[in-house]
């Protein structure tokens, strides 16, 4: 039988929110040097795991200037955590049963001003 399989493809960890815009329709802002070594496109649905309250969502990214260190929450989102939280962002794909098996995810660490390390 085949069949597909949800695998992580991407994952920016222990970024800090660096600020919120409740006035937003909704979404998460990273800085596009993230999104880029991450491979996560502009719109591109990420779930994001707040280390300091323990919320979890699913959004949709903005890309913000390359360099910025942005990690904005947007709309709804802004209510999830605060400036200064630490959180995990994670992208995922659907991939063949035989491809999971040898699939490897792009793993992103960063620094204290959410710069690639």
């Amino acid at each position: 039988m085949k069949f597909k399989r949800i695998m992580l493809k991407s994952k920016i960890n222990k970024a800090t929110i660096t600020g919120g815009d409740l006035d937003y329709e909704g979404s998460i802002t990273i800085d596009e040097e993230l999104l880029e070594k991450a491979d996560i496109l502009k719109n591109e649905q990420v779930h994001v795991l707040n280390l300091n309250n323990g919320e979890r969502f699913i959004t949709y990214t903005i890309v913000a200037e390359r360099g910025s260190g942005a990690i904005i929450l947007n709309g709804p989102a802004a209510r999830l955590g605060v400036t200064g939280d630490r959180v995990i962002i994670l992208a995922f794909c659907e991939v063949s049963d035989e491809d999971a098996k040898k699939f490897e995810p792009k793993l992103i660490k960063v620094d204290e001003n959410n710069h690639p390390l």
